[in-house]
């Protein structure tokens, strides 16, 4: 037996072909290196091998069709395979296998009925085939190869749902035949054996990587290489978890955890036998050999305290409860002995402290024998109300976080539970063993993906996604979308997974099932948008994969904002410029806030004061860290301060509204600025912020917009602007008069009474000094009392304004774990 063996395993999807062959054949003779190659049959072979059983004994007369099939699919991989020289004898072997495989289907065709034995000898010729195959390819390529037939020499002792080595007769036969062989390639069978008595036998389901990891026990292989067809142990399964990564190496502990729940993992009982000698497992892409793949070892050396993620998605919820169940001896043995007889499998458990319930999981397809098994075997107790109620919960799945590090390092599970939370996940059932390398929770079944994608981002081992909605897609949504597009270089690089999945305007949709392309979108809106159907937009994205959804409102429309707690409720967290839900009626308010507390979604609305100031975030500081507002006064209306500042500089009020109505600095009818009602609700909302609980009605508003012209048509006001002149030449006098300068302001006394009007202040104070379309806000406060808290910059604008909502959705993601 020669040092350093590497002992290989090739799966069946990697010996699909002639083609495949020829890579395994590669791949082997490239490594300088004796080796030993378990080979599967090719893919789908033993499940086709099966099926011909199953079809003779029910008489269906299209099993001798798939059995010509299946022999010509093999004649065919032998000539594509082999040079002419090489296929007579191959091809020999090949007819005379599958006679004798006819013979047998006959023999189950008049009894209608076969043994395990038969499906035992059936379905091992796959891997024998598949074994010469590759033997004889390798010999034509004048490699030096020999194959062994696994039942020589693999001896082992059946049951019921596994097998048991025999060790020392394994051993024994094993070193005998290679003590006299030379050849640098053998190529093995795996998933075959015999029995002690020479009954040819399988290894069962994974049988092949249990015979590459009893050979490498055998013969004390340096390590042991599981060829498949990925890259190696992923973080979460690739399908659920799109971002999931490679994982450079595991701990045989981990990667048994991993594959207990499911993982894409060499499972636990295949491993033993390398376990026991301390060998290496390698996975690797048989499609790319290149890549590093994936080390199994008896100790990981990474520092991350979480590896990976596993789930089980479809399994049942059993909650035993009762008083009686208290400090009563053997209570747990009864009942798990129950479950025993019946053959269930318990995936999980869970126990209460006080001993007053237990909850285990089980396979869902097994809950009906299970309820019925328990209510027989606890029938008295039930009765007697010792038990007081047995409760399947069905449609539940299990999620486990896998890891050594999760030994050492503390607040592993309080990362876990966070990210589920913010995710909207509830836990139905906890368990974590005494090894702490594994905490598992049992989720609702529809929770399930979103819960892994949460907490396999919250230990960043992928991006935070977070699904959005973008509603108006005028000027401030357009530029929002432009920044966005602008900052996806910053997302690639940042824990962020930003996805805009719906657009809507007034009329018109556009969804997109991953991603809109924000290069195009007004095209694709334009061109394969739909009539917008609100109720449909929310539930698209209300996406089950991605952890987080968020809906961002950029008009003033009210009816949307009626919808906020509606889309709370559904699990979207709100970001808005929308002034109408924080300054509408106070118990309404009341209701938003409540919603946001109780359902854990953010609410989120700096840009209805400011546009991008952090006005309100400056005035939360304040309130938060206990400070006392005593006033507070500002100039909120970018418009009015661009129209203001204009007179000042001695232009006419009327000139300077038509400048600003073509610059888009107002709305498009102005008299929404100039009625001091848009202001008023900026006044509202800070008010509230400050503990003042006001409404819009408590306002004393002084309008710029004379009665005579309030009902007029857009256009018709526009033509007498000139009259709002006159209106106010006498308080631009008047300020004049006092060497100080006119300014449209909002105040807020020390007893939560609140003003818009106009007020005049000297050259020197700071709200004269700002220009353009500033706003400005001074906080009095116990903290600042002789001097204000100034807060100033420009407060109207689309790019400000989307630069603020912008702000506020990237402090949404860092609330939710994400790290920028």
């Amino acid at each position: 037996m020669k040092p350093g063996i590497i002992v290989h395993k090739f799966g069946g999807t990697s010996l699909a072909n002639a083609e495949k062959y020829k890579s395994v054949a590669k791949i082997v003779t490239e490594r300088n290196s004796y080796a030993v190659v378990v080979v599967s049959a090719m893919s789908k072979v033993t499940d086709s091998l099966i099926e011909l059983v199953e079809l003779a004994a029910a008489q269906n007369e299209s099993y001798l069709e798939n059995w010509s099939a299946l022999k010509n699919r093999h004649l065919d991989t032998v000539r594509e395979l082999l040079p002419p020289s090489s296929q007579e004898s191959i091809i020999q072997i090949l007819n005379l296998d599958f006679e004798n495989i006819k013979e047998i289907l006959r023999g189950v065709w008049l009894l209608r009925s076969f043994s395990s034995q038969i499906i035992e000898l059936v379905s091992g010729y796959g891997e024998v085939w598949s074994a010469q195959l590759l033997n004889n390819y390798l010999i034509s390529q004048k490699v030096d190869s020999n194959w062994l037939d696994a039942r020589r020499v693999l001896v082992v002792e059946p049951t019921d749902s596994a097998v048991s080595v025999i060790w020392p007769s394994s051993q024994e036969k094993t070193d005998l035949w290679f003590k006299d062989q030379s050849k640098k390639i053998t190529v093995v069978t795996g998933f075959v054996a015999s029995t002690t008595e020479g009954i040819a036998t399988t290894l069962k389901r994974n049988g092949s990587d249990f015979s590459a990891s009893i050979f490498g026990a055998l013969l004390n292989a340096q390590e042991i290489i599981i060829w498949t067809d990925v890259d190696g142990v992923l973080s979460a399964d690739p399908r659920l978890v799109p971002e999931a990564v490679v994982l450079a190496e595991l701990s045989y502990h981990e990667a048994a955890e991993l594959a207990y729940f499911g993982a894409k993992v060499v499972h636990p009982s295949t491993m033993a036998p390398a376990i026991d000698k301390k060998i290496p497992i390698w996975i690797k892409n048989t499609f790319s050999p290149e890549k590093l793949g994936t080390k199994i070892h008896s100790k990981s050396q990474s520092t991350h305290p979480v590896k990976g993620f596993s789930t089980i998605i479809d399994i049942a919820l059993v909650s035993v409860e009762g008083t009686g169940m208290v400090g009563v001896p053997g209570f747990a043995y009864r009942l798990f002995g129950t479950l025993k007889e019946i053959g269930v499998s318990v995936i999980m458990i869970s126990q209460a402290s006080s001993e007053h319930s237990i909850c285990f999981a089980i396979p869902l397809s097994q809950s009906a024998k299970v309820r019925q098994a328990l209510a027989n075997a606890f029938f008295a107790e039930i009765h007697k109300g010792i038990i007081e109620k047995i409760e399947i919960s069905e449609n539940c799945s299990i999620l486990a976080a896998v890891g050594d590090g999760m030994v050492h390092k503390r607040g592993v599970a309080g990362i876990f539970f966070t990210s589920l939370a913010k995710a909207g996940v509830s836990i139905r059932a906890i368990a974590q063993g005494s090894s702490e390398r594994n905490i598992s929770v049992v989720v609702k079944r529809e929770d399930a993906t979103r819960a892994l994608r949460a907490a396999h981002a919250g230990f960043f081992l992928s991006a935070h996604a977070i699904s959005i909605g973008i509603i108006g897609v005028g000027g401030v949504g357009s530029t929002l979308i432009s920044q966005l597009k602008e900052a996806s270089e910053f997302f690639k690089n940042s824990s962020l997974d930003i996805r805009v999945r719906g657009l809507a305007n007034s009329k018109r949709m556009l969804l997109h099932p991953d991603r809109i392309s924000l290069e195009t979108w007004e095209k694709d809106l334009q061109e394969k948008g739909e009539l917008l159907d609100m109720v449909r937009f929310v539930n698209h994205l209300r996406a089950d994969h991605i952890p987080h959804s968020a809906l961002i409102d950029c008009t003033s429309d009210q009816d949307l904002a009626n919808q906020y707690i509606t889309w709370m409720t559904a699990g979207f967290h709100i970001i808005t410029p929308n002034k109408k839900a924080g300054s509408g009626p106070m118990a309404d308010f009341r209701k938003l806030k409540i919603a946001s507390t109780e359902l854990q979604k953010h609410f989120l609305c700096e840009t209805t004061v400011g546009a991008g100031l952090p006005v309100i975030n400056v005035l939360r500081d304040l309130v938060q860290t206990g400070d006392k507002i005593i006033a507070i006064e500002g100039i909120l209306s970018g418009t009015l301060s661009f129209l203001f500042n204009a007179v000042s500089s001695g232009r006419s009020f009327s000139e300077a509204l038509i400048e600003a109505k073509d610059k888009g600095y107002t709305e498009p009818d102005p008299r929404d600025d100039l009625s001091g009602v848009d202001f008023a609700r900026k006044l509202v909302i800070l008010a509230r912020e400050s503990g003042w609980p006001l409404e819009l009605a408590d306002i004393h508003l002084e309008s710029l917009v004379p009665e005579s012209m309030a009902k007029l048509g857009i256009s018709e006001f526009m033509s007498k602007v000139s009259e709002l002149d006159t209106l106010l030449e006498k308080p631009l006098q008047e300020a004049k008069l006092k060497c100080e300068v006119l300014k449209y302001v909002g105040h807020i006394d020390s007893e939560g009474k609140a003003t818009v009007s106009l007020r005049s202040y000297p050259s020197l104070h700071p709200f004269a000094q700002i220009s353009a379309t500033d706003n400005i806000v001074a906080f009095k406060t116990k903290r600042y009392f002789s001097q204000p808290l100034y807060v100033r910059g420009p407060g109207a604008g689309r790019e400000v304004t989307a630069a603020g909502i912008f702000a506020d959705l990237l402090r949404l993601c860092s609330y939710l774990g994400a790290t920028l």
